[in-house]
């Protein structure tokens, strides 16, 4: 897997990377997550189990890593495990993000797993925390889900403080999420200090499930924007763990299509964002070693014009979608 540059960023990313919020906590939304931790959270079994994951990434060829304060002790895993690898910041990348606070304790029946607040404490705060972590392997600081409700693109304390960080040499992105993710990217889009546009990267939710905000990813790839793509299986929703009913006909179209690439479903699904001209990164949300195997097949994946047109139908409207999405449970 061949490093390539990430817009125009000065950072290089390989196709796929791996995100680690399936590995650094007890508790995720996504499909089947219990099992596939064995049901052993103690804070070494976890890690052990990241490192795991992490070195099967490593060895796929994957060399973009994607980590956030409120994914658990995902940070610290991450950075027990590049010095125990002996990898130096010069052979990866790796992105976190600021602005959710984890607070459910190592539990997974938390009240809240994660309280947002997207203020200028909380980015001076958990900048620090990931500096203390991460150190010179971090490249890439993003806000993590921003959204026109929450005011943090309004809010010129923590834009100017970004703006700061930037011109020490760190580069600036932000994630977004739910429905407006393409209002919130072309309003990132308009924000500039010095001259020149603040975020040099945008993570974003796509997938064949939720594909509405392509066109505004493009103008972000077009203006210069490394882009992320996150949750391109939907939590599990477009693999074989999905046996909801309603889903049964969706998951047989996805089904024949694995079997004409000789591919399986994550693979195939995988390849639908990979082969967006606008793609910089897909995360692998891989919870096991044995699924970065079978998410690497992605890039085996010989995508045509008839397997897009057949798999576009698989699209939701963007509000059905992320009530499916809010309705996940904890596991």
């Amino acid at each position: 897997m061949q490093t390539r540059p990430f817009g125009k960023s000065g950072l290089h990313v390989t196709p796929i990377g791996l995100g680690l919020a399936a590995l650094g906590r007890p508790g995720y939304i996504n499909l089947g997550h219990a099992q596939d931790l064995n049901a052993n959270y103690s804070v070494e079994a976890m890690q052990a189990h990241a490192h795991a994951v992490l070195d099967a990434a490593w060895a796929a060829g994957m060399r973009y890593f994607d980590a956030a304060r409120s994914y658990g002790r995902a940070e610290q895993f991450l950075a027990t495990w590049l010095r125990a690898r002996r990898i130096e910041p010069i052979e990866v990348t790796v992105g976190s993000k600021w602005g959710y606070t984890y607070t459910a304790d190592w539990q997974i029946d938390a009240d809240e797993h994660e309280v947002k607040d997207h203020t200028l404490p909380v980015l001076q705060r958990q900048i620090q925390e990931s500096r203390a972590l991460l150190g010179a392997q971090l490249n890439l600081y993003q806000i993590h889900s921003a959204t026109l409700d929450s005011g943090v693109l309004d809010n010129a304390e923590a834009l100017g403080e970004l703006a700061r960080l930037r011109n020490a040499g760190l580069r600036i992105g932000l994630s977004l999420s739910g429905a407006n993710q393409a209002a919130t990217l072309r309003k990132a889009l308009e924000i500039r200090f010095d001259g020149e546009l603040l975020f040099a990267a945008v993570q974003a939710t796509w997938n064949l499930l939720a594909q509405e905000v392509g066109p505004a990813l493009s103008e972000a790839n077009q203006a210069g924007l490394g882009v992320i793509v996150k949750e391109a299986l939907a939590n599990g929703r477009l693999t074989p763990r999905n046996d909801d009913p309603d889903f049964a006909a969706k998951r047989r179209l996805l089904a024949e299509a694995a079997a004409d690439h000789n591919s399986t479903i994550d693979a195939v699904a995988l390849a639908a964002a990979l082969n967006q001209p606008w793609a910089g990164v897909v995360l692998s949300g891989a919870a096991t070693v044995a699924h970065v195997q079978s998410n690497a097949r992605a890039l085996d994946v010989a995508w045509d014009e008839e397997t897009a047109v057949r798999l576009g139908a698989l699209a939701e409207p963007p509000a059905q979608y992320w009530r499916t999405r809010s309705e996940l449970a904890w596991n």
